[in-house]
């Protein structure tokens, strides 16, 4: 029986992947020659296409309720997690294609409206639209408006998250769990009572293009924390391995207006997604100047929250360990906040 967490953005996710759909293609049809691909579980495949370049691309649903929030609506919602994904594997995003299924009875003014966001995020990035489709449900098939978009990117820095190693900084480009606890308020109805809340999705490349340019070959592993959030990301950069990752939790940005909102539902900011950050393992031999980059690019509250370490004993691999406020220390779950519908 298919639970919800399976689509959650969590380990149930990731493991429910793996048994259920990535084994079930042969081995040698999982990645291209000197590409990346289901082997690799990351934001997108790489697909060596010769002379030293990689065509990126991606692919996701955005099944967000309620369709508009504070902050944006799933049309921008759809473009920037597509062009994020391409970004976070080290590409240029080039073109996305999209395809819109709408049930009917659906308002027509809320169709225009999200399409004109779409084209409106993708045009703010220069990402050309070049084709997509469109149908209609009966009554009560789906829930409103779904949106699957597609994107394709180049590059020449492929960034591949099975990089990692010791001793790599993790950043974050800014405060993290904004998207969880807006759309978790308006689910529950309680957006009027909650001041002060709003999604931070957007595309990241003023953030992203520069930074892989200049550094791409010091970046080994980038990711944006959507559905689980920013602990879901490091376990992934984890699993499977023989290293663990530190986060000091003091230092991980929450904007206070989330934090409090988050505290009374009992959720972890580390679990709540965000759709507007960046997530960086960064080489220890150039963290400072990297994140000082980041900074000049007006990112101005990115910041360090962690590191990766070999733990000194073996029923610690592989997990995310958390550096309290007053410095003891805690193993963090992964446990994405269970909100159905949340992108």
């Amino acid at each position: 029986m298919i639970k919800l967490e399976y689509g959650a953005g969590g380990l149930e996710m990731l493991e429910f992947i793996v048994k259920h759909i990535a084994t079930k293609v042969p081995q040698h049809l999982r990645n291209t020659p000197g590409g990346y691909g289901l082997d690799y579980l990351d934001d997108g495949a790489v697909i060596d296409v010769g002379s030293g370049n990689y065509l990126a691309f991606t692919i996701d649903s955005y099944t967000v309720k309620p369709p508009k929030f504070p902050g944006g609506d799933i049309g921008k919602l759809a473009a920037s997690g597509t062009i994020n994904d391409l970004l976070m594997m080290g590409a240029k995003p080039l073109a996305l294609v999209d395809a819109i299924v709408v049930e009917e009875g659906v308002d027509e003014s809320l169709v225009e409206d999200v399409v004109e966001s779409f084209v409106s995020t993708a045009t703010q990035v220069g990402v050309h639209i070049v084709g997509g489709d469109f149908k209609v449900m009966p009554r009560g098939s789906i829930d409103g408006i779904l949106i699957t978009t597609s994107g394709v990117g180049f590059t020449r820095n492929p960034i591949v998250d099975r990089r990692i190693e010791v001793g790599d900084v993790i950043i974050v480009s800014g405060p993290v769990g904004d998207h969880g606890a807006v759309i978790s308020a308006a689910q529950l109805g309680l957006l009027e009572k909650v001041s002060g809340l709003a999604s931070d999705v957007k595309p990241l490349h003023d953030l992203m293009i520069p930074l892989v340019e200049r550094y791409g070959s010091f970046i080994h592993a980038a990711k944006d924390p959507t559905r689980g959030g920013l602990a879901s990301v490091l376990y992934e950069w984890v699993r499977g391995t023989r290293l663990s990752i530190v986060v000091y939790r003091d230092s991980v940005p929450v904007r206070r207006a989330t934090r409090n909102f988050l505290e009374l539902l009992g959720v972890d900011p580390l679990s709540s997604a965000s759709e507007g950050v960046a997530v960086l393992a960064v080489s220890k031999e150039v963290y400072p100047e990297v994140l000082e980059f980041i900074h000049e690019l007006g990112y101005s509250e990115a910041t360090i929250v962690g590191e990766v370490i070999e733990p000194p004993a073996d029923f610690l691999w592989g997990k995310v360990i958390a550096k309290t406020e007053v410095g003891g220390y805690t193993l963090v779950e992964s446990s994405p906040l269970l909100t159905p519908r949340i992108c």
